[in-house]
């Protein structure tokens, strides 16, 4: 299913009129219609999390497919006390600024970013966003991260053998994303597009953080 189909499903299932949806989410009704028909190529995070509160479906399942359309239900005995959606502000910085991230001395200071963006995500650490670049992500089956995706990295989440991760290699000055996979006792950089070899994620593999959420352009 196409991430347009998801939208016109979640629409649908919601039984609101295109205007009313507008009105929660705060966009005029054409940018819903454009949403539907696939026109319109990109939605903003904070619009992404607007339609999955108004509608509600998961908004990992509206950008990307990603897991169960609806959140498990609860007990009918038991009520669910959540943090907002967006309640938690991150910002977006560059590749060279995530490789040389160890060597910050203070995480977020004055002027570090002229950018941030939400998320409902509650960072164990100091966490950011950063937009891939390239397509060593893209894949033709299964999970796929393509070129423009926005990528929040906690860097204080544990990082365990098959997920998603950003590294810095030494001989390299800019932060690396990819599958970490262990094997032998030795850990791996595995990127999901298999044009791309293997990197051995050694001494001088330091792994950044680790990739919690993902929003792609639609």
């Amino acid at each position: 299913m196409e991430r347009h189909e998801r939208i016109a499903r979640a629409i649908k299932a919601s039984g609101k009129k295109k205007g009313e949806l507008a009105a929660e989410i705060g966009v005029a009704a054409s940018a819903v219609t454009q949403w539907i028909t696939g026109e319109s190529k990109s939605l903003k995070p904070e619009n992404l999390y607007g339609l999955a509160r108004a509608t509600g479906f998961r908004a990992e399942w509206i950008a990307m497919g990603e897991g169960p359309e609806h959140d498990a239900p609860m007990d009918d005995n038991v009520e669910l006390t959540r943090q907002p959606a967006e309640s938690f502000r991150y910002p977006v910085i560059s590749w060279v600024a995530a490789g040389a991230w160890s060597e910050a001395v203070e995480p977020f200071p004055p002027g570090f970013s002229d950018r941030y963006e939400l998320s409902d995500y509650d960072s164990k650490g100091p966490a950011f966003w950063l937009e891939v670049k390239g397509d060593s992500m893209t894949s033709p089956v299964g999970l796929s991260i393509t070129e423009g995706t926005l990528i929040l990295v906690d860097t204080e989440a544990d990082a365990q053998s098959g997920k998603l991760v950003v590294a810095k290699l030494s001989d390299s000055d800019k932060a690396t994303f990819k599958k970490l996979v262990e094997d032998g006792g030795r850990r791996f950089l595995k990127p999901l597009n298999p044009a791309y070899p293997i990197e051995v994620c050694a001494e001088n593999c330091r792994i950044v953080g680790v990739v919690v959420r993902a929003l792609q352009k639609l």
